[in-house]
């Protein structure tokens, strides 16, 4: 999928350049996050999950993930740490990125897929409506394990 320059992929592997990208994103989506390779390689190595990348001149300025998982209810999709490098915001690159996993959740025949976002981000909600999700009734709970400290930037 491409449009504007940009190619949507699913990452199938990490160079040297690719990690410094991911790590340039990680730090622009959280304050808190801490740039680990070797957890993106697990990422694009799992079943249950893919790398969605937009990459402009062969440079990666935007991530997505894209998890599906069985359960009981059906197979169920969720997208997580939408990213799109401050250099290149305004291109469409994070619509392109919301497009191409509604297709995925199309072609794998998932009953949903669900994300979630602070209501202080009107735009992005705006956008995600325009792509096709809508607002559900439900109450967004958290559970952080003992000794984690999450600051309220992590919260989605």
């Amino acid at each position: 999928m491409s449009g504007a320059g940009i190619e949507i992929e699913i990452l199938t592997t990490i160079g040297d350049s690719d990690a410094e990208a991911l790590a340039s994103l990680l730090a622009q989506l959280s304050r808190t996050a801490v740039f680990d390779r070797a957890r993106f390689e697990e990422i694009i190595a799992h079943d249950a999950t893919d790398l969605l990348v937009a990459r402009a001149d062969g440079r990666i300025v935007g991530m997505a993930t894209f998890v599906s998982l069985p359960l009981p209810s059906g197979l169920r999709g969720h997208v997580e740490d939408v990213a799109v490098d401050e250099s290149a915001r305004g291109r469409g690159i994070a619509r392109m990125l919301l497009t191409r996993m509604t297709l995925l959740a199309e072609e794998r025949g998932l009953r949903t897929l669900d994300l979630t976002s602070r209501p202080s981000r009107e735009a992005a909600l705006r956008l995600y409506e325009s792509v096709g999700f809508a607002p559900r009734e439900t109450n967004a709970m958290r559970f952080t394990p003992a000794g984690r400290v999450v600051r309220a930037v992590e919260q989605p």
